[in-house]
């Protein structure tokens, strides 16, 4: 497993987040609508960090013999119980709709559709330089391979990271 970390920075994150993935997935040969709903996703999540969480901000792209599988938005909040909440709610009932989520986790309501369920938030720790260390938390999702499935990400255990590739 390999992991490319990408810094975003505050009010282009969404932009270059959209850009990074993109180009990842068009490099793996992934198709267009697949890419634009990945696209949809990353920028909700890095919006999302931006508007409700505290910077540093980093992207990350897991991939799994040489094929990027799993995506993370990360941010220098480490507290995951709203957005946690929010994921469970959505596990857990069959329909829901905007209006119950008009407030907040419309992005995470996406994110949830768009990556067939297959998303999450936990505890994670800043890789940027500057900045490494820092506890924070990481919004992550399956992206979709060439076939259009999506592969089930392993659990990492919170000190067991990959170490990052350099930016």
């Amino acid at each position: 497993m390999r992991v490319t970390v990408k810094t975003l920075h505050p009010g282009s994150a969404s932009r270059r987040a959209r850009a990074v993935v993109r180009e990842a997935l068009q490099r793996a040969g992934v198709g267009d609508d697949d890419i634009a709903d990945a696209e949809v996703i990353v920028a909700e999540l890095a919006a999302n960090a931006e508007k409700h969480a505290r910077p540093p901000y980093e992207l990350r792209i897991f991939r799994l013999d040489g094929v990027p599988a799993w995506c993370e938005v990360a941010d220098g909040d480490p507290d995951l119980y709203e957005i946690g909440i929010i994921l469970n709610l959505l596990r857990s009932v069959k329909e829901i709709g905007l209006p119950l989520l008009a407030e907040n986790g419309r992005g995470l309501l996406l994110t949830h559709r768009l990556s067939n369920g297959h998303c999450r938030v936990h505890p994670a720790t800043i890789f940027t330089s500057g900045t490494a260390g820092t506890p924070g938390k990481a919004v992550a999702f399956a992206l979709p391979t060439r076939s259009g499935s999506r592969l089930t990400f392993p659990c990492l255990p919170a000190d067991r990271s990959p170490a990052p590739e350099k930016p």
